[in-house]
């Protein structure tokens, strides 16, 4: 299906990504899974190509004019990062594509010249701290606090399941600052791990993404100044659901071209796997299972690219945005799983690309709020 949201300047992009990726990591995949994580040549390299800068501005070193912002460059990277794994398009994703918007907007001059310049080089490495070990999805309850003390704040808590967090030079923090308030009552915080009281948990034991680097983290009596303070007192929980959508259409992108990579990879099997004298892709069953597959992909992408457009234009619901998000996480894990079935026993083995991707993915269904939290916010909008 030929598609039509990108131009002559984002397919040159997009063959930059690809020269990149094949000369600086390919070769380097082996090294990332066995460290469990993205090593700082990595992030130098990407800085360097301007990677990492898209949301910045260029004032403050990055790749954005003024007035030029196209996220489709966004999505171009993605796209292409996820081709590759999902857990290189999680980890770039988080630091470029979702922690970069709230260093960028809600910050002060100050804040942007500090911290800015180094991000987009790789030198100063991001993650967000959200999610807690008791919460989950459900952010307006977290319990991390940061209460006031003179032209400080002390903060208290914990957080988990942070991509990122074991190599983090710069964390956004979540924290409840009026406690009375409720959601209401959250502010955001840039804390740098350097500071005394931050502590780092073991790189967390996960299922897949092997590669990417993932980790509790705690705050005990941690101190940070007003001059840390990431937009105004308290609004940090609006904050957060403005800048999900960018999160989970990012998530929504990753997906599908994940799932479409294994997939074209999956077809060429077919063609060249013989069973009973004759390639499997021969097969009745074979041939129809793959047209489904091929056709959902198809459908997805077409939702998915109106979604980009929308967002590159300003246009993107919070809803459509959750529902770019779980379809494609559904989607991708079924076409996945069929995938392994189509390589038959080969499919389970670790050696092959389609059994890696397979773990890969099954997270997507819960990151970036759970597959069911979408839902309950497509069904509020349907007045229900």
């Amino acid at each position: 299906m030929e598609r039509t949201i990108y131009d002559a300047d984002h397919e040159s992009f997009r063959e930059s990504v690809r020269e990149f990726l094949a000369r600086e990591v390919e070769p380097h995949l082996e090294k990332y899974e066995q460290n469990h994580g993205l090593d700082r040549e990595f992030w130098r390299a990407a800085g360097a190509q301007g990677f990492l800068g898209l949301e910045i501005p260029e004032q403050y070193g990055g790749q954005l004019e003024p007035g030029a912002g196209d996220y489709r460059f966004n999505a171009v990277l993605t796209e292409e990062l996820a081709r590759v794994n999902m857990a290189l398009a999680s980890c770039v994703g988080i630091h470029a594509d979702i922690v970069a918007p709230y260093l960028v907007h809600l910050t002060t001059e100050e804040q942007r010249e500090r911290w800015l310049p180094p991000y987009a080089t790789g030198e100063l490495l991001g993650a967000i701290g959200m999610t807690e070990p008791s919460v989950g999805s459900d952010l307006a309850n977290l319990r991390t606090t940061a209460v006031q003390d003179g032209d400080s704040w002390v903060i208290n808590g914990s957080k988990t399941f942070i991509t990122n967090g074991f190599s983090a030079d710069l964390v956004v923090v979540a924290a409840r600052t009026s406690p009375e308030k409720k959601a209401k009552g959250i502010s955001l915080f840039g804390v740098e791990t350097a500071n005394p009281g931050f502590a780092l948990g073991r790189k967390l034991d996960k299922v897949g993404q092997d590669e990417s680097d993932t980790a509790e983290m705690s705050f005990t009596d941690l101190r940070v100044s007003n001059d840390d303070l990431i937009g105004p007192l308290d609004t940090g929980f609006v904050s957060m659901m403005q800048f999900l959508p960018q999160e989970r259409l990012n998530c929504a992108v990753a997906n599908l071209a994940h799932a479409r990579q294994i997939l074209d990879e999956t077809i060429q099997y077919a063609k060249e796997r013989e069973a009973f004298g004759q390639p499997i892709g021969r097969f009745q069953n074979t041939q129809f299972l793959l047209a489904e597959l091929v056709t959902k992909a198809d459908v997805t992408q077409a939702f998915i690219d109106q979604c980009v457009t929308a967002h590159a234009a300003g246009r993107l619901t919070p809803v459509d945005a959750a529902k770019a998000k779980w379809w494609s996480s559904q989607v991708q894990n079924e076409i996945l799983d069929h995938c392994v079935q189509v390589h038959g026993g080969y499919g389970y083995m670790n050696e092959y690309r389609v059994a890696r991707a397979w773990r890969d993915a099954r997270v997507t269904k819960i990151w970036a709020g759970s597959n069911e939290i979408m839902k309950m916010l497509i069904g509020r909008d349907l007045g229900l």
